[in-house]
């Protein structure tokens, strides 16, 4: 699949949550209706791609460094997070990631939901965000 160009324009939905399951490595196991219409993506393009398909390059490194230390340690990891649509728009989601365990507890995947961010928060993080990318540049 060729690399999304980034426009500087947002994309703005309401309703109902964005869910996806990825397996260990952040490979699309699932994906929902809203997840395909907020991301522009099909079904058949998302399942069996990784989940950077949507990360927006305004994202630090960082902070997905944290989120994985999180969630492969067992824990449910919540942030926002500035991602990118198939057409090149971006769209803000807070986000919480649980992992997912077997009968045995051991993670075997990880299920992620997320709704619109407030805009309160989306600008608290733009800030955030644009100094830790200063920083890893």
């Amino acid at each position: 699949m060729d690399k999304v160009v980034p426009i500087d324009e947002e994309y703005i939905f309401e309703g109902s949550l964005i869910i996806s399951q990825t397996d260990l490595k952040g490979f699309i196991t699932f994906a929902n209706r809203k997840f395909c219409e907020v991301s522009g993506y099909k079904v058949d393009e998302l399942i069996g791609s990784n989940h950077n398909i949507i990360r927006h390059p305004d994202m630090p490194k960082a902070a997905f460094a944290k989120m994985w230390s999180t969630i492969k340690g067992g824990q449910a990891w919540n942030g926002l997070v500035k991602n990118l649509r198939k057409d090149g728009l971006y769209y803000w989601v807070d986000t919480e990631i649980i992992p997912v365990h077997n009968d045995n507890e051991e993670i075997i995947g990880y299920i992620a939901a997320r709704k619109v961010a407030s805009r309160k928060d989306i600008e608290e993080n733009e800030k955030l965000y644009k100094k830790m990318l200063e920083t890893e540049n």
